[in-house]
């Protein structure tokens, strides 16, 4: 223990800083009153000197330097090697150096202050030390950390210059205290990346000495690295170097006066590196010299210089750790957890965390610890892949323990990786684990142990794979696993490492075993895929080949015709075998399938052409070495195309025949054989094969050209041995390549005009867009010299898309017209723009009028452009020719009104066009276009088909209509109300009443004939009342209309009214006398209907009326009156009248008086809704708002707080961001 309770120590108060000498004799603490005393462990019950506070008028005076007496120290420290140099730091901000010497054995010491201004007032009469005046200064920059430069294991020029380094919340600063005070490095703080205001307080740095970096042993001479600070604001760690360059300066001696040269040092300080963590740094310390510890408030992460990248990372909880204990402040505060810097040291490696109740030591893992922790559990494996990902550096975390050369790293861990191999082989396959207790569960059942060799095989493939070594993989292992009678599991993960391509390179005992595993369950397509999956040196030949050949497995026989023994013809003569099979099969048959086996397999051929003739292995598809690749298709080019059979083998082979045995063989018989087998697939092998470098180099070598191809399938086609559908398809594969390569394939006129002939005169109608194309490639180089005779087979053939071209070029617009409307495979979008353009082409040059050839062919396609599609045609009509459209509604005829309607509908409702911009046509009909005898016809279509849309429709065509005559459609067609508008537009109010009154006694009349009338469909009643209805409401508006006219005379307006209530009460009149004796039930409830129906018409009516009745022009007594009269109604009863409207007029006042409760709800509702509202509004307000912090913003201290009566201070100053004391 140090220091005691009596005398200087009980003055200096309780230790709020510590630190340990270099040698670790000496400490230093640091006091809450401002004392720093330094202590001898020898003798350690008194302090061997005492740094006293200084008093603040003396200090102003500048007769004194120290910290202020009430100042807390917050950081002390030695400087480099000495005992008596020490730094300290306040909480005040001020930063000091103290050296405490001797002068003739009497103490004198020695401040400088080296960072910090003291405060520019006199302490208060009431200060005292208890009560730390002196605190409550504006602090502007506080001290976050201050940390010496250690000495370390090497020295180094920077360990003369005593450097300090300092940080602020706004700078870092290096002080070097020899030889004489001076700052090197003042380092201004960055816009950094704080999610939270107390991110910008935070802070900390450490200091990485100087080492040996290596050493010579025999001269014992090391390399020393420079020493590394490290230091955080917030989120954000930089890393700087520091070392020592001597620059040259001219000395002036004191004594002679002479000038010279010397050296002299300075200092210079180099960015290491920057990193972004997540959450703030609360504590730096470094591990080594490449890895630094960095401490947040949830991690311990580990940073490597090297890779400016965090190597390790685990959870860490820094509120367990002690913090530095401040006055009036709570343990667990949130901001008070990032003051734990002084609670984390890390020394030689090891790291000790000081907590509330306990001190925990750890350190970092290496790769070795890692290996021995999974060998201690016994997982073999698992450290079996540690050591892989060390190797092939795929392995997260530190490299520490290792070599930092590669190659000596990688022999360490070879090694390592090939003992752990053997040591887990021997342990799995060991007789005492075989029998200990992992093989037996506790109700003595056994346990399944497979998953552990199948780990095995699959960790130490892995592991062979990275050291490219298969040695122990294939010899050791497979010897466990096949001494042990488990050798299927062995194959069985071997399997995914061959057939992935990981491995292909096996001995060939394995190779046996892999083929005969799957050879005996009967999987042979498995067996064929590992055959062709292994490098063709492993494989058993013998084995191979008549195990293909045994079972069809072509792919692999293939593979090992070309890989092992580079014969890429004997494929080809064994599936020409096939191929006769397969042509006699369909002379038998009479039928063309592809369906049985031996079809299926023999088109394998092409596949495997396609392939090697562009340079690639079958099956796998992997380029091909160039040599190789040429020779095998000079081989293949001379062998399919020979003229006459060939001997294969050339030494001891057979002949190869492709007739029957009594045939006599053709020319060019391989080529003939695979164009009767298939001459399509053939020719799109050639196709491909023609785009191959095989043709443009070393043409010498080989005589081997497309052109030489080309006359060999003319030759072929010119001896009609070939089926017509096969000399179509090669007349087109000569016609695409002609164009593609005029370099090479050169063919006299004549052939090309045959071959275009044919191209056209060919009857098969599945080949004819590839005919086309074919022909369209041919005449891009070559002009026929009867264009005539071509233009008309083209025609027959349907070339539209040739034609097309050629007219156009001719500006032939008819027959380019004609050519489109043929065109079967242009939709209707494609078809009317084509359409569309031929037309705009046409008028160019005719005084933009449409030719009268073209109109007339127009005028002849007008069913199908109908028929195509509606609403194009139309516009298509309207935009070129529109005097067509009474033509193109004769076409469409009489008998489709419907769709006569929907052409008429496109060309007057706007509604149904499309925008110009989404047009494809780019145009909207104009009214003014259309003829009004089609204005007619479309009314009186609309009328029978939409007869809701006749007022819309009238009101967007009122400049170009003929009233009377719409008047009378509309009538003819019982569009009563679309009449009634119609009359209201030209003025003629009462004769459209009058009107209304007639339409209302013949509807009136005829429901009464359908309730009268026995058997009658009483569906017609609602037709006819929906009339009613129609009429009703147009006779209200009318009504209406004229009541807010101006200049319109009372009696008028109120007969009217009286004309249009009269009239409906006089239906309601005439079907309420009717007498129901002799109705049945349907009648009966059309009757029902009818009058309610009607008796709310007559409400909707009076509704209306009373809205305007309070004019002086309408008088509801006078016009009541007139409508009560009996002699006004027709009919048996004279108090009919009287009771209809007493009926009426009740169900009026009894929906007034709904409306009115309906109202007087809703007010209550919405009173209370906004009374609630606004109280929880209020209170809210009342609240106020919370601070995102308990402490003050300037000071840091709690926002409540005692005072010196023990009074709780509530005197708060509130700011938008933040709170204050009221003094702060």
């Amino acid at each position: 223990m140090c220091g005691n309770d009596s005398g200087d120590s009980s003055r200096a108060g309780s230790v709020s800083a510590l630190a340990l000498s270099h040698d670790h004799t000496y400490v230093a603490s640091g006091h809450d009153s401002g004392y720093v005393q330094l202590f001898n462990l020898k003798n350690p019950h008194s302090p061997v000197r005492i740094i006293a506070p200084a008093s603040l008028p003396l200090v102003l005076s500048g007769k004194q330097e120290g910290h202020l007496a009430g100042s807390r120290i917050i950081d002390v420290a030695f400087v480099a090697g000495r005992h008596t140099a020490i730094i300290s730091a306040d909480d005040h901000g001020l930063a000091f150096y103290h050296n405490l010497g001797k002068i003739l054995f009497v103490e004198a010491s020695d401040t400088i202050r080296i960072l910090g201004n003291y405060p520019q007032s006199s302490p208060t009469a009431e200060s005292s030390l208890q009560f730390r005046s002196f605190r409550r200064w504006r602090l502007r920059n506080p001290m976050l950390s201050m940390a010496a430069l250690p000495l370390g294991t090497a020295p180094h020029p920077t360990d003369a210059y005593q450097l300090v380094a300092m940080l602020t919340p706004s700078k870092l600063i290096v002080v070097g205290m020899r030889p004489t005070p001076k700052t090197w490095l003042k380092h201004l703080r960055e816009g950094t990346p704080d999610s939270m205001a107390s991110d910008r307080c935070r802070g900390t740095l450490a200091w990485c000495p100087s080492i040996k970096a290596s050493e010579d042993k025999k001269n014992d001479i090391g390399e020393s690295t420079s020493p590394v600070i490290a230091y955080s604001w917030g989120k954000v760690v930089q890393i700087m170097r520091v070392s020592e360059t001597k620059i040259k300066q001219v000395a002036t001696s004191s004594r002679t006066g002479k000038k010279r040269e010397i050296d002299v040092g300075t200092l210079v300080f180099q960015n290491r590196g920057k990193w972004v963590g997540d959450d703030a740094v609360l504590a730096l310390q470094w591990l080594n010299v490449n890895q630094l510890a960095v401490f947040t408030a949830v991690s311990l992460l580990v940073y490597d210089v090297r890779t400016a990248d965090a190597i390790e990372h685990v959870l860490f909880d820094a509120s367990a750790l002690l913090p530095r204990i401040r006055n009036h402040t709570n343990q667990r505060d949130p901001n008070s957890i990032g003051d734990i810097a002084h609670a984390v040291k890390i020394h030689k490696g090891r790291v000790f965390l000081l907590e509330r109740e306990q001190l925990r030591v750890g350190t970092l893992s290496t790769w070795a610890d890692k290996i021995l922790s999974c060998v201690e559990r016994g997982d073999f494996l698992k450290a079996i892949e540690i050591t892989r990902t060390y190797y092939t550096g795929e392995a997260p975390g530190n490299r520490n323990g290792l070599p930092d050369d590669p190659e000596e790293r990688s022999a360490v861990l070879r090694s390592k990786l090939h003992e752990l191999m053997v040591a887990s082989a021997r342990y799995v396959f060991s007789e005492d684990r075989m029998t200990d207790a992992t093989h037996f569960s506790p109700d003595g059942r056994g346990v399944d142990r497979t998953s552990v060799f199948e780990g095995l095989v699959v960790t130490c493939a892995r592991a062979c794979i990275a050291l490219s070594n298969y040695d122990f993989l294939f010899e050791d292992l497979f010897q466990y696993f096949d001494n042990s009678g488990i050798s299927r599991i062995y194959l069985r993960q071997l399997e995914a490492f061959v057939l992935d391509g990981t491995i292909r390179s096996i001995p060939p005992w394995i190779t046996q075993r892999l083929v005969a595993l799957h050879e005996g369950g009967g999987r042979l397509d498995l067996a064929e895929r590992i055959i062709w999956h292994i490098e063709p040196t492993c494989l058993d030949i013998n084995q191979a080949i008549r195990l293909c050949q045994a079972n069809q497995l072509w792919d692999a026989l293939i593979y090992i015709y070309t890989s092992a023994l580079h014969d890429y013809v004997s494929p080809i003569v064994e599936l020409l075998s096939l191929i006769r099979k397969t042509l006699a099969s369909r002379q038998r048959t009479n039928a063309n399938s592809r369906t049985d086996l031996n079809s299926k397999h023999a088109y394998r051929i092409f596949p495997y052409l396609i392939n090697v003739l562009s340079g690639q292995a079958y099956p796998s598809g992997e380029p091909l070495d160039v040599d190789e690749a040429y020779a095998a298709m000079k081989d293949i080019y001379r062998f399919v195309f020979s003229g006459r059979s060939d001997v294969w083998p050339p030494q001891g082979g057979s002949l190869i025949l492709t007739s029957d045995d009594s045939g006599t063989e053709p020319t060019y018989p391989y080529a003939r054989l695979l164009l009767r087998f298939d001459a399509e697939s053939f020719l799109h092998c050639l196709d491909l094969a023609f785009e191959s470098s095989f043709f443009n180099v070393d043409k010498e070598s080989h005589n081997i050209s497309r052109l030489w191809i080309v006359t060999i399938l003319s030759d072929i086609v010119s001896d009609s041995s070939l089926t017509p559908f096969d000399v179509t398809f090669v007349n087109i594969f000569i016609a695409r390549n002609v164009p593609k390569y005029p370099q090479d394939i050169i063919q006299p006129p004549s052939t090309l005009q045959n071959i275009l002939i044919c191209l056209a005169t060919s009857m098969d109608a599945s080949t004819r867009e590839d005919r086309q194309l074919a022909a369209e490639y041919l005449l891009s180089a070559y002009t026929p010299h009867d264009s005539i005779l071509i233009m008309k087979l083209f025609e027959d053939a349907g070339f539209y898309r040739i034609l097309q071209r050629w007219h156009r070029e001719e500006r032939r617009w008819p027959e380019l017209l004609q050519s489109y409307l043929e065109d079967s495979s242009l939709g209707p979008t494609n078809l009317f723009m084509s359409v569309d353009e031929v037309l705009t082409l046409s008028i160019r040059g005719n005084d933009i009028v449409v030719p009268s050839d073209v109109v007339q062919k127009l005028t002849s396609a007008l069913g199908t452009l109908l028929q195509s599609d509606l609403q194009l045609a139309a516009a298509l009509i309207d935009k070129f020719a529109p005097a067509l459209h009474q033509t193109a509604l004769d076409t469409i005829g009489p008998a489709d009104q419907r769709k006569q309607y929907e052409y008429l509908l496109y060309l007057l409702d706007p509604q149904t066009q499309v925008d110009e911009e989404d047009n494809i046509l780019h145009h909207r009909p104009d009214l003014s276009n259309i003829d009004k005898s089609l204005q007619k016809v479309f009314v009186t279509l609309q009328c029978r088909f939409a007869s809701s849309d006749v007022i819309s429709t009238l009101d967007r065509m009122r400049n170009h209509v003929d009233w009377p005559s719409v008047e009378q459609i509309c009538e003819e067609n019982r569009a009563y109300g679309a009449v009634l508008w119609a009359m209201g537009q030209r003025g003629f109010t009462q004769t459209a009443l009058s009107k209304a009154a007639g339409f209302e006694k013949q509807l009136t009349f005829d429901i009464l004939k359908t309730l009268t009338t026995p058997g009658s469909d009483t569906a017609d009643v609602g037709d006819h009342l929906n009339s009613l209805l129609e009429i009703g409401r147009r006779g209200t508006a009318l009504c209406l209309e004229q009541s807010a006219a101006s200049g319109f005379t009372g009696v008028t307006l109120e007969d009217i009214w009286f004309q249009l209530l009269s009239s409906q009460l006089q239906s309601i009149h005439t079907i309420s006398t009717l007498r129901t004796s002799g109705l049945n039930d349907a009648q009966d409830s059309a009757r029902t209907n009818a009058l309610s129906t009607l008796r709310g018409l007559v409400q909707e009516t009076f509704a209306s009326f009373v809205s305007i009745s309070s004019t002086q022009a309408v008088s509801f007594p006078r016009i009541f009156k007139r409508l009560v009269d009996p002699g006004l109604y027709i009919g048996p009863s004279s108090g009919t009248s009287y009771t209809e409207f007493r009926t009426i007029l009740t169900s009026m006042l009894e929906s007034y008086r709904t409306d009115e409760d309906m109202l007087v709800i809703s007010k209550h509702l919405l009173s209370r809704d906004v009374f609630d509202t606004v109280e929880e509004y209020t209170k809210e307000k009342a609240k106020g708002w919370s601070a995102s912090h308990s402490i003050c913003k300037y000071c840091h201290n709690p926002l409540l707080r005692p005072d010196k009566d023990n009074q709780t201070d509530t005197r708060l100053v509130i700011s938008r961001s933040a709170v204050y004391h009221r003094q702060c």
